[in-house]
Protein backbone atom coordinates (compact mmCIF):
# COMPACT_ATOMS: atom_id res chain seq x y z
CA UNK A 1 0.00 0.00 0.00
CA UNK A 2 1.35 3.33 -0.74
CA UNK A 3 2.03 5.61 1.80
CA UNK A 4 1.77 8.93 1.76
CA UNK A 5 3.65 11.85 3.38
CA UNK A 6 1.88 14.16 6.34
CA UNK A 7 2.18 16.63 4.11
CA UNK A 8 -0.49 15.81 1.42
CA UNK A 9 -2.79 13.83 4.17
CA UNK A 10 -3.31 17.46 5.23
CA UNK A 11 -3.51 19.53 2.09
CA UNK A 12 -6.24 17.05 0.29
CA UNK A 13 -8.42 17.30 3.07
CA UNK A 14 -11.43 19.25 1.94
CA UNK A 15 -11.73 22.47 3.51
CA UNK A 16 -14.77 23.37 5.31
CA UNK A 17 -16.31 26.06 2.69
CA UNK A 18 -17.58 29.36 4.33
CA UNK A 19 -20.33 32.17 3.87
CA UNK A 20 -19.06 35.98 4.69
CA UNK A 21 -18.68 37.22 7.11
CA UNK A 22 -16.88 34.84 9.06
CA UNK A 23 -15.74 34.08 12.72
CA UNK A 24 -12.34 35.15 13.01
CA UNK A 25 -11.10 32.88 14.90
CA UNK A 26 -12.79 29.54 13.62
CA UNK A 27 -9.87 28.61 11.01
CA UNK A 28 -10.35 25.25 10.00
CA UNK A 29 -13.44 23.07 12.14
CA UNK A 30 -12.62 18.79 11.77
CA UNK A 31 -15.92 16.67 11.52
CA UNK A 32 -15.05 15.71 15.35
CA UNK A 33 -15.21 19.37 16.23
CA UNK A 34 -18.99 20.20 15.46
CA UNK A 35 -19.90 22.44 17.94
CA UNK A 36 -17.50 25.60 19.12
CA UNK A 37 -18.79 28.07 22.45
CA UNK A 38 -18.32 31.56 22.05
CA UNK A 39 -18.35 33.04 25.30
CA UNK A 40 -18.83 36.80 24.72
CA UNK A 41 -18.36 39.21 27.84
CA UNK A 42 -19.07 42.36 27.00
CA UNK A 43 -22.39 41.05 25.68
CA UNK A 44 -23.45 38.36 29.09
CA UNK A 45 -23.67 36.33 25.50
CA UNK A 46 -22.45 32.27 25.36
CA UNK A 47 -22.96 31.69 21.27
CA UNK A 48 -23.34 28.50 19.98
CA UNK A 49 -21.55 27.58 16.53
CA UNK A 50 -22.44 24.77 14.44
CA UNK A 51 -20.26 23.03 11.78
CA UNK A 52 -22.17 22.85 8.58
CA UNK A 53 -21.60 21.05 4.85
CA UNK A 54 -22.05 25.40 4.31
CA UNK A 55 -19.48 26.40 6.60
CA UNK A 56 -20.22 27.10 10.19
CA UNK A 57 -23.58 28.65 11.68
CA UNK A 58 -24.28 30.15 14.93
CA UNK A 59 -27.15 28.53 16.14
CA UNK A 60 -27.81 30.71 18.69
CA UNK A 61 -26.92 32.55 22.10
CA UNK A 62 -27.53 32.36 26.22
CA UNK A 63 -27.04 34.54 28.67
CA UNK A 64 -24.53 33.96 31.00
CA UNK A 65 -22.84 35.51 34.61
CA UNK A 66 -19.18 35.60 34.55
CA UNK A 67 -16.56 36.83 37.83
CA UNK A 68 -17.24 39.56 40.03
CA UNK A 69 -14.03 41.50 39.47
CA UNK A 70 -14.70 40.88 35.23
CA UNK A 71 -12.21 38.96 32.72
CA UNK A 72 -8.71 38.89 32.30
CA UNK A 73 -7.98 36.12 35.05
CA UNK A 74 -4.58 36.42 36.37
CA UNK A 75 -3.91 34.43 39.62
CA UNK A 76 -6.16 32.30 42.42
CA UNK A 77 -8.52 33.73 43.52
CA UNK A 78 -8.73 36.88 41.93
CA UNK A 79 -12.77 36.28 40.72
CA UNK A 80 -12.14 36.79 37.26
CA UNK A 81 -12.88 34.84 33.85
CA UNK A 82 -10.05 33.74 31.99
CA UNK A 83 -9.85 35.09 28.31
CA UNK A 84 -8.53 32.37 25.96
CA UNK A 85 -9.29 29.20 24.30
CA UNK A 86 -10.30 26.37 26.78
CA UNK A 87 -11.67 23.04 26.40
CA UNK A 88 -14.45 21.16 28.55
CA UNK A 89 -12.42 18.34 30.60
CA UNK A 90 -15.03 16.17 32.18
CA UNK A 91 -18.74 16.82 33.31
CA UNK A 92 -19.89 17.02 37.28
CA UNK A 93 -22.37 15.78 39.28
CA UNK A 94 -23.49 19.15 41.02
CA UNK A 95 -25.60 16.99 43.64
CA UNK A 96 -23.62 16.95 45.96
CA UNK A 97 -22.13 20.33 45.58
CA UNK A 98 -23.16 23.86 46.58
CA UNK A 99 -26.71 25.18 44.89
CA UNK A 100 -24.88 27.91 43.04
CA UNK A 101 -23.46 25.28 40.67
CA UNK A 102 -27.06 24.64 39.19
CA UNK A 103 -28.23 20.84 37.66
CA UNK A 104 -24.53 20.27 35.88
CA UNK A 105 -21.35 21.60 35.46
CA UNK A 106 -18.39 21.47 32.95
CA UNK A 107 -14.92 22.05 34.02
CA UNK A 108 -12.64 23.82 31.47
CA UNK A 109 -8.69 23.25 31.06
CA UNK A 110 -7.92 26.43 32.88
CA UNK A 111 -4.77 27.37 33.11
CA UNK A 112 -4.19 25.92 29.58
CA UNK A 113 0.00 25.74 27.78
CA UNK A 114 -0.51 29.48 26.86
CA UNK A 115 -1.77 31.03 30.58
CA UNK A 116 1.10 28.42 32.23
CA UNK A 117 3.53 30.06 29.70
CA UNK A 118 2.45 33.67 30.85
CA UNK A 119 2.47 33.04 34.89
CA UNK A 120 -1.31 32.48 35.31
CA UNK A 121 -2.62 30.57 38.05
CA UNK A 122 -5.69 29.03 39.58
CA UNK A 123 -8.12 26.44 38.27
CA UNK A 124 -11.74 25.74 39.27
CA UNK A 125 -12.59 27.79 36.03
CA UNK A 126 -15.83 25.80 34.96
CA UNK A 127 -19.02 26.16 32.70
CA UNK A 128 -21.80 25.54 35.15
CA UNK A 129 -25.41 26.28 36.15
CA UNK A 130 -27.51 28.44 38.80
CA UNK A 131 -28.71 28.35 42.36
CA UNK A 132 -32.98 27.14 41.14
CA UNK A 133 -34.22 29.47 43.77
CA UNK A 134 -32.17 32.18 42.73
CA UNK A 135 -33.44 33.85 40.01
CA UNK A 136 -31.51 35.26 36.99
CA UNK A 137 -27.95 36.08 38.28
CA UNK A 138 -26.17 39.79 37.80
CA UNK A 139 -23.74 39.74 34.53
CA UNK A 140 -20.88 39.56 37.12
CA UNK A 141 -22.10 37.26 39.78
CA UNK A 142 -19.87 34.35 39.84
CA UNK A 143 -15.90 33.56 41.05
CA UNK A 144 -14.33 33.24 37.42
CA UNK A 145 -16.80 30.74 35.82
CA UNK A 146 -19.20 31.14 33.65
CA UNK A 147 -23.41 30.71 34.90
CA UNK A 148 -25.61 29.86 32.54
CA UNK A 149 -29.35 29.16 33.47
CA UNK A 150 -30.42 25.69 34.60
CA UNK A 151 -32.66 25.29 31.47
CA UNK A 152 -30.34 26.38 29.07
CA UNK A 153 -27.43 24.19 30.23
CA UNK A 154 -28.97 21.14 29.88
CA UNK A 155 -30.52 22.15 26.62
CA UNK A 156 -26.59 21.95 25.43
CA UNK A 157 -25.52 19.00 27.81
CA UNK A 158 -24.88 16.48 24.89
CA UNK A 159 -22.74 19.20 23.06
CA UNK A 160 -20.11 19.32 25.69
CA UNK A 161 -17.59 16.77 24.70
CA UNK A 162 -14.65 16.12 27.27
CA UNK A 163 -11.64 17.30 25.61
CA UNK A 164 -12.91 17.65 22.31
CA UNK A 165 -15.33 20.88 22.41
CA UNK A 166 -14.06 24.37 22.23
CA UNK A 167 -14.98 27.50 24.30
CA UNK A 168 -12.69 30.49 23.50
CA UNK A 169 -13.71 33.33 25.78
CA UNK A 170 -13.84 36.84 24.50
CA UNK A 171 -14.33 39.93 25.21
CA UNK A 172 -16.11 40.66 21.69
CA UNK A 173 -17.04 38.49 18.85
CA UNK A 174 -14.44 39.28 15.84
CA UNK A 175 -15.76 38.81 12.39
CA UNK A 176 -13.25 38.41 8.80
CA UNK A 177 -13.91 38.34 5.51
CA UNK A 178 -13.97 34.61 4.04
CA UNK A 179 -10.88 34.88 1.73
CA UNK A 180 -8.24 36.07 4.46
CA UNK A 181 -9.54 32.84 6.99
CA UNK A 182 -9.23 30.61 3.93
CA UNK A 183 -5.54 32.31 3.81
CA UNK A 184 -4.99 31.98 7.14
CA UNK A 185 -6.19 28.42 7.33
CA UNK A 186 -4.11 27.27 3.77
CA UNK A 187 -0.89 29.23 5.68
CA UNK A 188 -1.51 27.18 9.18
CA UNK A 189 -2.10 23.62 7.57
CA UNK A 190 1.06 24.10 5.35
CA UNK A 191 2.64 24.75 9.05
CA UNK A 192 1.67 21.42 10.89
CA UNK A 193 2.01 19.66 7.64
CA UNK A 194 5.66 21.04 7.19
CA UNK A 195 6.17 20.40 10.67
CA UNK A 196 4.96 16.70 10.38
CA UNK A 197 6.99 16.13 7.70
CA UNK A 198 9.99 17.21 9.14
CA UNK A 199 9.46 14.69 11.76
CA UNK A 200 8.75 12.16 9.07
CA UNK A 201 12.04 12.13 7.64
CA UNK A 202 13.88 12.56 10.92
CA UNK A 203 15.19 16.03 10.00
CA UNK A 204 15.81 16.98 13.80
CA UNK A 205 17.38 20.29 12.65
CA UNK A 206 14.53 21.18 10.64
CA UNK A 207 11.90 19.83 13.01
CA UNK A 208 13.15 21.83 16.33
CA UNK A 209 13.53 24.78 13.96
CA UNK A 210 9.06 24.75 14.16
CA UNK A 211 9.77 25.92 17.59
CA UNK A 212 10.57 29.98 18.46
CA UNK A 213 13.21 30.65 20.56
CA UNK A 214 11.01 31.72 22.87
CA UNK A 215 9.30 28.30 23.25
CA UNK A 216 8.53 26.48 26.49
CA UNK A 217 7.12 23.67 27.44
CA UNK A 218 6.72 22.63 31.21
CA UNK A 219 9.14 24.27 32.48
CA UNK A 220 11.54 23.98 29.88
CA UNK A 221 13.03 26.45 27.95
CA UNK A 222 14.13 26.00 24.49
CA UNK A 223 17.82 25.19 24.65
CA UNK A 224 17.01 22.29 27.90
CA UNK A 225 13.56 20.78 25.21
CA UNK A 226 16.31 21.03 22.08
CA UNK A 227 18.64 18.54 24.07
CA UNK A 228 15.55 16.37 25.64
CA UNK A 229 14.17 16.53 21.92
CA UNK A 230 17.79 15.10 20.74
CA UNK A 231 17.87 12.47 23.61
CA UNK A 232 14.14 10.96 22.78
CA UNK A 233 12.39 11.95 20.02
CA UNK A 234 15.70 11.94 17.66
CA UNK A 235 16.34 8.30 18.55
CA UNK A 236 13.34 6.82 17.55
CA UNK A 237 13.00 4.67 14.09
CA UNK A 238 10.35 6.82 12.78
CA UNK A 239 8.58 5.23 9.50
CA UNK A 240 5.81 7.27 8.83
CA UNK A 241 3.64 9.79 10.65
CA UNK A 242 0.38 11.03 10.02
CA UNK A 243 -1.55 13.92 11.09
CA UNK A 244 -5.81 13.62 11.10
CA UNK A 245 -8.56 15.81 13.36
CA UNK A 246 -6.86 19.18 12.63
CA UNK A 247 -8.42 22.03 14.42
CA UNK A 248 -7.16 25.24 14.18
CA UNK A 249 -8.12 28.57 15.59
CA UNK A 250 -7.28 31.83 16.45
CA UNK A 251 -6.48 33.36 19.76
CA UNK A 252 -9.39 35.95 21.11
CA UNK A 253 -7.52 37.66 23.32
CA UNK A 254 -3.47 37.78 21.25
CA UNK A 255 -3.48 39.09 18.19
CA UNK A 256 -1.27 37.08 15.45
CA UNK A 257 -1.55 33.96 18.02
CA UNK A 258 -3.07 30.85 16.80
CA UNK A 259 -3.99 27.28 17.99
CA UNK A 260 -3.69 24.00 17.01
CA UNK A 261 -5.23 20.27 18.00
CA UNK A 262 -4.79 17.18 15.93
CA UNK A 263 -4.20 13.56 16.17
CA UNK A 264 -0.87 12.17 15.32
CA UNK A 265 -0.07 9.11 14.84
CA UNK A 266 3.68 7.73 14.38
CA UNK A 267 4.71 4.67 13.28
CA UNK A 268 8.03 2.95 14.27
CA UNK A 269 9.99 0.04 13.00
CA UNK A 270 9.48 -3.14 14.87
CA UNK A 271 7.08 -0.68 17.80
CA UNK A 272 3.91 -0.28 16.15
CA UNK A 273 1.90 2.65 15.89
CA UNK A 274 2.06 5.78 18.49
CA UNK A 275 -1.36 7.62 18.83
CA UNK A 276 -1.47 11.08 20.64
CA UNK A 277 -3.65 14.43 20.49
CA UNK A 278 -0.91 17.50 20.10
CA UNK A 279 -1.82 21.10 21.09
CA UNK A 280 0.06 23.82 19.51
CA UNK A 281 0.35 27.83 20.08
CA UNK A 282 1.86 29.44 16.71
CA UNK A 283 3.20 32.68 16.10
CA UNK A 284 3.80 34.37 12.95
CA UNK A 285 7.50 35.45 13.04
CA UNK A 286 9.24 38.18 11.64
CA UNK A 287 10.01 36.13 8.37
CA UNK A 288 6.56 35.51 7.96
CA UNK A 289 6.79 31.62 8.72
CA UNK A 290 4.77 30.19 11.79
CA UNK A 291 6.69 29.05 14.86
CA UNK A 292 5.53 26.94 18.06
CA UNK A 293 6.13 29.25 21.21
CA UNK A 294 3.69 26.83 23.56
CA UNK A 295 2.25 23.08 23.69
CA UNK A 296 0.74 20.90 25.60
CA UNK A 297 -1.32 17.24 25.09
CA UNK A 298 -4.55 16.24 25.09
Amino acid sequence: MPRFPAVLILLFTAPLAWSEPVPAWLVRLPESTPTVFVAETSESAFHRFDRTADGVTRVRQEYMSIGQAGVGKQRTGDQRTPLGIYFVTEQLDTSRLHEKYGVTAFPLDYPNAWDRRLGRTGDGIWVHGVDANGGVRPPLDTDGCIALPNERLLALEDLFAPNVTPVLIAQELAWSEAGDVAALRVALERAVAGWAASLERGDMANWLDYYDASFEHWGMRKTEWVAFSLQTTGQRPIESVAVSDLLLLGDPVEEGLYFSRFRLEVSEADAGSVVSMRRMYWRRSESGAFRIVAEDSG
